[in-house]
């Protein structure tokens, strides 16, 4: 025997007003968030020129670009390998000028390698590696300088 289920409005509800609600402000806050993300990814690309002039013709980039859109003391985290044998060039950039973002390398233990604080948030830094590594690479934004901004990460290796 089949059974028949009725599904019926709550009492004093107007029926297909809450539907039609939703559904603008669904539409609404996608169009919001699409705009938002578009702004977003130019700004990271402006940034991301700008650092790339911290690549000199003497390092190789990796190809890769490290980004995220950061609010207040948020901290963004990226994992490298840096081989040895090599000298790597490490770039951070946010915001049109230099020194808005600090960095600082960990190996993969946690320990604090380097710092850019230490060096007034120095936009890029060398480093020569004797044996490979994986590394941490954390990056915060300068709460002086910025509370809200992309920070953009490059790597390069120098050529022999």
């Amino acid at each position: 025997m089949k059974r028949k289920y009725t599904i019926a409005p709550i009492a004093g509800a107007r029926v297909g007003s809450n539907v039609r609600w939703t559904f603008v402000l669904s539409f609404f806050f996608a169009v919001f968030g699409l705009a938002f993300a578009k702004t977003s990814i130019a700004q990271c690309d402006t940034i991301a020129t700008i650092c790339n002039r911290h690549i000199t013709t003497d390092y190789i980039s990796d190809g890769q670009q490290y980004r995220a859109l950061l609010l207040d003391e948020e901290v963004a985290e990226f994992h490298a390998t840096f081989y040895g044998g090599s000298t790597y060039r490490v770039a951070a950039c946010s915001g049109l000028s230099d020194g808005s973002l600090i960095f600082r390398l960990y190996d993969e233990d946690r320990n604090l390698l380097f710092t850019n604080r230490d060096y007034d948030n120095s936009p890029y830094w060398d480093f020569e590696i004797n044996s490979t590594l994986d590394v941490i690479i954390e990056a915060q934004l300068d709460p002086i300088s910025l509370s809200s901004g992309c920070a953009v990460m490059l790597i390069g290796f120098k050529q022999y």
